[in-house]
């Protein structure tokens, strides 16, 4: 696979500090030859303050159920974005763990059969059914006026009605994006759970001020669809915050950038560590690609039941570093965005 195409999100550009840079895996256009990807130009000094999010009409939400179709769903083809390198400026606060547990939907059936899962493994498609096919999907939305794609998760909270997703999944190069929607266990074109518009979108206060890579960390809250609200129909994954560095971890997403499709549920999985490089993220021998930003990661994943407790997402990788993903520190700012979306 070439460098360019590697990793999952908003990456380091060449420049003094490194003879290389980083790509992204989130935003995608419809267009399969596009111009050359504009570069993300950061302020001078990130602001903690702000965070007020995105807020969509319901005729906007209305819109934005009627453009997704399945044809315009598998368009929505990955596109290289760059970013300065003074993205990487600020530590993760340190505090206490905080954990939420998974959640089950209203109308749980039997579970389906499991088959065992690969660890290690560098990314191959998901088989082992679970909790996590439900409640891991494509995220679409418009970009900039063209087609986008990434991943995301529905985890448990107070609303029924909360995604985690990447930072730039929400919000990239100073505006929000639009016709936003989740497809929970998304089948190539298909939605069998529906399309959840977002009724608002959110982010840390790094990333909305100045698209800190290290706190690339987004959120929606989702509209009700025919009265039910996400996680009554699909369950939810836990969260944690604070959990440390250096678990045994899987990754999930919907890689949409050769070798990978957009088509399937991809995974990765293995012992991971702490970037030594430039960031505070966490750091997994992972080959996911372009569409795969904003997918969850778990700590206590549990391979018979699917279930786990999400500490990060799909975020970056280094263009001179190949096979290997990088996810923010799920840490108090996180935490505060969960709080706010959840309560929305």
């Amino acid at each position: 696979m070439r460098r360019h195409r590697f990793a999952t999100a908003v990456l380091l550009s060449a420049g003094a500090l490194v003879a290389g840079g980083l790509a992204s895996a989130g935003a995608a256009q419809a267009a399969p030859s596009p111009q050359a990807a504009p570069s993300l130009q950061t302020a001078p000094t990130p602001q903690a303050a702000g965070n007020t999010g995105h807020s969509f009409t319901t005729a906007q939400q209305d819109r934005a159920t009627g453009f997704w179709t399945p044809e315009r769903m598998r368009s929505a083809v990955p596109l290289d974005l760059t970013a300065a390198p003074g993205a990487l400026r600020q530590v993760p606060r340190a505090a206490a763990p905080a954990t939420v547990a998974p959640s089950a939907p209203d109308s749980a059936s039997a579970p389906a059969a499991v088959s065992p899962a690969s660890f290690p493994q560098a990314g191959g498609a998901w088989t082992g059914g679970g909790a996590v096919v439900k409640t891991s999907g494509r995220v679409f939305f418009t970009f900039q006026g063209r087609t986008a794609s990434c991943s995301g998760n529905a985890v448990t909270s107070k609303n029924a009605s909360t995604v985690i997703t990447a930072g730039h999944c929400v919000k990239y190069q100073g505006a929000w994006h639009t016709n936003w929607v989740f497809v929970p266990a998304y089948a190539n074109g298909n939605a069998p759970y529906g399309q959840w518009t977002a009724a608002r979108t959110l982010t840390t206060p790094q990333w909305e001020a100045s698209e800190d890579i290290n706190y690339d960390v987004g959120a929606a809250v989702v509209a009700p669809l025919n009265g039910q609200t996400l996680t009554s129909v699909t369950g939810a994954q836990g969260i944690q915050f604070n959990g440390a560095y250096n678990k045994p971890m899987y990754a999930f997403g919907f890689p949409a950038a050769s070798p990978y499709d957009g088509t399937k549920l991809v995974y990765c999985s293995g012992n991971s560590s702490k970037d030594f490089l430039f960031s505070q993220d966490h750091s997994l021998g992972c080959n996911m690609t372009g569409g795969s930003s904003g997918g969850p990661w778990f700590t206590s994943f549990d391979e018979s039941t699917g279930t786990g407790l999400q500490s990060s997402v799909n975020s970056f990788g280094y263009t001179f570093l190949p096979n290997r993903m990088f996810g923010p520190y799920f840490g108090t700012d996180a935490q505060n965005l969960y709080d706010k979306a959840q309560s929305s």
